[in-house]
């Protein structure tokens, strides 16, 4: 089942993104307004998943998203996979699949995410109020030895459910448009799941709270940082996340994204910092 997952995620991906500058995405939004794709599937920023969904569909539009990722630490490197769909402006579900290797030792861990978030209310530009959404994020872990070799209650499966408000604020600073999410998520993932949930130090369900804040200097091009607060279930000194971010978004089809990434301590390594990239494709 798994194999199946893999390649429908790899074949859909590269189709998408080989066609996404011969296509027509879908039109309801404007540029740039759309966020991005986020590490773990879902629409929003590149550690945070934001309110707004994947594509630029209307209410009347279905609009498909693949993405491409990877962060490359000092002692670690993490690659995602992706594929979400985003209906009638309401409603988004999304795939995507962590590789996660451990340089140093030579081993890699996979972690398949499926995500569901459902738009509550408003519109990040239009409405007076923010855009606000609920998503579940639902995880599992190929295997889940080295979870359990580093003290993880639960080693393979865990659910993330976080609410969402992001708002767009034309021309607000200098005549430049502006956007910023916060976002409050119940977990009890250890590094996204990717060393299982919960632990010693803790077992249960905290919340943790997530930002980004973007300047959208033109059309195309957004510059911004983000800060995702995390837990330290194990007791290995688990950091916070965050990172500041460069997307050039030249047309509704296809974005790209550079960021300098600071996670921190990962499972006990210190100063784990390096350069994160991703790539978005857009098919209606």
């Amino acid at each position: 089942m798994r194999k199946r997952t893999e390649y429908l995620l790899t074949t859909t991906a590269l189709l998408l993104l080989g066609t996404s500058s011969l296509c027509h995405a879908a039109s309801g939004k404007l540029i740039g307004t759309a966020g991005l794709s986020q590490i773990e599937g879902s629409g929003g920023g590149g550690l945070v998943p934001w309110a707004t969904l994947t594509g630029y569909d209307s209410q009347e539009q279905i609009s498909v998203n693949a993405q491409y990722s990877q962060a490359n630490l000092d002692n670690y490197k993490l690659d995602v996979l992706g594929v979400s769909a985003s209906f009638y402006d309401k409603i988004e579900i999304s795939i995507a699949q962590h590789e996660f290797e451990l340089k140093d030792a030579g081993v890699d861990i996979k972690q398949h995410i499926v995500g569901i978030k459902y738009k509550l209310y408003g519109d990040a530009v239009y409405s007076k109020w923010p855009q606000f959404s609920l998503g579940v994020q639902f995880k599992d872990i190929d295997n889940g030895e080295i979870a359990r070799a580093v003290g993880a209650i639960d080693s393979d499966k865990g659910t993330d459910i976080y609410l969402a408000a992001t708002k767009v604020h034309l021309g607000a600073i200098a005549g430049y448009n502006a956007v910023w999410n916060l976002t409050a998520r119940a977990t009890k993932a250890n590094e996204l799941g990717l060393l299982g949930f919960g632990g010693i130090e803790n077992g249960s369900y905290q919340l943790m709270l997530e930002a980004s804040a973007g300047l959208l200097l033109s059309r195309h091009l957004v510059i911004g940082a983000e800060y995702r607060q995390k837990p330290d279930n194990l007791g290995l000194g688990e950091d916070d996340w965050k990172d500041l971010f460069i997307s050039y978004i030249p047309s509704k089809d296809i974005s790209f994204t550079i960021a300098w990434a600071d996670l921190g301590a990962i499972a006990g390594v210190k100063g784990q910092q390096g350069l994160y990239f991703s790539l978005s494709g857009q098919l209606r």
